[in-house]
């Protein structure tokens, strides 16, 4: 059993079915990637994962998402509690206009942690994560937005990572950003790993095939096939995958 268990998950804006009895496991310290053309339900699918949705007017879900056991979708769920545990990465950095020690620390304040040893202790393990601590400890009341786009992307998967989640979700992380950039939040994920579980929405088949262990393909809000990265890049077993491997579609 996955620490993410989906079985027939549907999902609305109003009238329109974004999301059509969508049904797969994700696995525990494992990187999934969701891919696919634009408008079909990847970004939904990501953000039903912590009731981000929850926040859109009309929006209606039905199904089934069990994280750890637990169904996120029944009553009484802390939704607090749920976004600590699964974290989610913007397509661009979001980081706040305040300093750096203010990003990272953020999230431990919102919880209700006051010990200022607790809160330096994971400011620093945080950034040592992201690899910004030796670049950033003599510079912590900086304001945010004045580091480079790739520093602002580790800033803000730090500052989820902090309140020491179990899931990163992962929303486009690079496509704001350069190759080189791209190449070090890649190495960063493959070492987040070793410790969370990564759900990427990505519409770089390259990147899909370079980090992920698992991968599914969305078309039209339907999860035409998934499976182990390996197997999907070189023996898809449904035609539209392999059509928008090859490139034939999408």
């Amino acid at each position: 059993m996955g620490i993410i268990e989906v079985s027939d998950l549907s999902f609305f804006y109003g009238k329109f079915q974004a999301l059509k009895n969508v049904t797969l496991s994700i696995e525990k310290q494992k990187i999934t990637a969701l891919i696919g053309p634009s408008g079909c339900g990847k970004t939904t699918f990501l953000r039903t994962l912590n009731r981000m949705n929850d926040l859109v007017e009309g929006a209606c879900c039905q199904g089934q998402v069990l994280i750890d056991g637990l169904d996120i979708y029944q009553k009484g769920v802390d939704l607090l509690e749920l976004r600590r545990k699964v974290g989610l990465v913007f397509q661009r950095p979001n980081p706040f206009p305040l300093s750096i020690f203010d990003n990272v620390t953020y999230g431990l304040r919102v919880h209700g942690v006051q010990d200022r040893d607790v809160i330096q202790e994971r400011l620093r393990w945080s950034l040592e994560s992201v690899r910004l601590w030796k670049e950033l400890k003599d510079s912590l009341d900086r304001n945010a937005l004045s580091l480079t786009g790739e520093q602002q992307q580790r800033l803000c998967i730090a500052r989820l990572i902090a309140v020491e989640p179990e899931i990163l979700l992962m929303d486009e992380p690079c496509s704001a950003l350069d190759l080189f950039a791209t190449e070090k939040i890649e190495d960063l994920m493959r070492e987040l790993k070793k410790q969370y579980t990564i759900v990427i929405v990505t519409h770089n088949m390259q990147q899909a095939a370079r980090v992920s262990d698992f991968t599914g393909y969305f078309l039209l809000g339907e999860l035409v096939e998934f499976g182990e990265t390996t197997q999907i890049f070189t023996a898809p077993t449904d035609r539209r995958t392999e059509d928008y491997i090859t490139g034939r579609f999408g």
